[in-house]
């Protein structure tokens, strides 16, 4: 073999080491998404999290997917809730910004619960009931996104964009731990478990639902078990 071409095999050899590794591999979201089932378990013992909600699309751009609740007890997954209807963003899901109509995708820790009505009987989750001086700020600008803030003031004065927690969907709500370690500005906010405005009927990126079917998962979580949520398409 020449000199040259033993040079030319080295010096592509070498580049294919230094690729960056995202370079090697890089997936589209739809390839990402394809070992979904495989993934979340993975993902939830990294968490140590023995308890996972499971959201799964049929794709990308589903409004709507199913809902189910597992368990791993003696070292494997077992369903203790499963069939749940789902209503997601109105631009299916893999949040990318704020504003963008979609769900994230991914496996995320869940926090606290919260709601306009009493806490319910039964539940082992932390929960705390929201008045109207509770919100939850949307606003990229401000220091306090994606954080709920309880404020006596005018709203419009210190925020651009805010929600308020005070509100029928969010008669019972939960959670979900999306961009909050650490807070990316812009990257999307107040990422909710809670009930649905009718089946069918797309959200701004939050996980939706009947009330009765919300009310029958609260009461399954067991902080205990570190619950979290994995959302994506069926394999």
């Amino acid at each position: 073999m020449h000199n040259s071409t033993c040079r030319r095999i080295l010096q592509a050899v070498m580049c294919l080491f230094l690729l960056p590794v995202g370079s090697l591999f890089s997936f589209t979201p739809q390839a990402a998404a394809a070992g979904f089932a495989a993934s979340w378990p993975y993902k939830a013992d990294r968490l140590a999290s023995s308890q996972m909600i499971v959201v799964t699309a049929s794709s990308l751009r589903s409004t709507t997917g199913v809902l189910s609740l597992r368990e791993k007890i003696g070292g494997s997954w077992k369903t203790v809730l499963s069939g749940i209807p789902v209503t997601l963003g109105a631009g299916g899901i893999g949040k990318i910004k704020e504003g963008d109509q979609r769900t994230p995708s991914g496996v995320y820790k869940l926090g606290e619960a919260f709601g306009s009505a009493a806490g319910p009987d039964g539940l082992k989750i932390q929960y705390s009931k929201v008045g109207s001086q509770d919100y939850w700020v949307d606003d990229p600008s401000s220091a306090e996104y994606n954080q709920r803030i309880t404020y006596a003031g005018n709203p419009k004065t210190r925020w651009a964009s805010y929600e308020r927690l005070l509100h029928p969907l969010y008669k019972y709500a939960i959670v979900v731990r999306y961009n909050d370690e650490p807070v990316v500005p812009g990257k999307g906010s107040a990422i909710f478990l809670h009930i649905w405005r009718g089946a069918g009927q797309p959200t701004a990126g939050c996980i939706a639902m009947s009330e009765s079917n919300l009310l029958k998962l609260m009461k399954q979580l067991d902080p205990q078990r570190s619950p979290a949520i994995a959302i994506g398409t069926a394999d």
